[in-house]
């Protein structure tokens, strides 16, 4: 079985309070890998606040507002949600995570490990220096054996240094970068 983990493309971090031009630009590549993805089960993580999310630890470390539930900026990009809901013949699993990285992401996708061998794992989305890490190295910690994937030209980090300094920390975790010229 082939898993492909969509990480967090939300509103909120393409054109909203985080966006940037580098997750801008990773939209159409991303939404590419979904419509081609040949792989049996697709994941999607989705930042998810709410209004007392100044008050939280993460808040008062990152203090602007941001993918706060049933907001315009939570919701998933439309160019991504099309081709989520348009090419699949299943619905994604989605996973709404409080933090950087969702157990229970790793927990079903040990579940599905359990009963059907997953052969593959690739990570993609945003940003790759906070939750394509932190799910990434996640994963790694409860499924080990299973070769897992990051597409650096469907990421984007905070910024582009502190995305290159995150695929070589994924890059020494056992986790293989693909695409990183692109």
């Amino acid at each position: 079985m082939k898993v492909l983990v969509v990480v967090d493309m939300q509103n909120d971090f393409i054109t909203g309070a985080l966006g940037t031009p580098e997750a801008r630009a990773i939209v159409p590549r991303v939404a590419q890998k979904i419509r081609e993805f040949d792989g049996d089960f697709i994941a999607v993580t989705r930042d998810t606040h709410y209004k007392e999310y100044l008050e939280t630890q993460e808040g008062r470390n990152l203090p602007v507002a941001h993918c706060v539930k049933y907001s315009d900026g939570w919701d998933i990009a439309h160019e991504i949600s099309d081709a989520l809901f348009s090419s699949l013949s299943d619905d994604p699993v989605v996973f709404d995570k409080p933090t950087f990285g969702s157990v229970e992401l790793c927990n079903h996708l040990a579940d599905l490990h359990a009963g059907s061998f997953i052969s593959s794992i690739e990570l993609v989305g945003l940003c790759t220096d906070i939750c394509v890490i932190s799910n990434a190295l996640l994963l790694k910690a409860v499924l080990p054996e299973v070769p897992i994937t990051v597409d650096a030209s469907c990421c984007a980090g905070v910024t582009p240094e502190s995305h290159r300094n995150a695929l070589r920390a994924m890059e020494m975790c056992q986790i293989k970068i693909i695409n990183e010229e692109a």
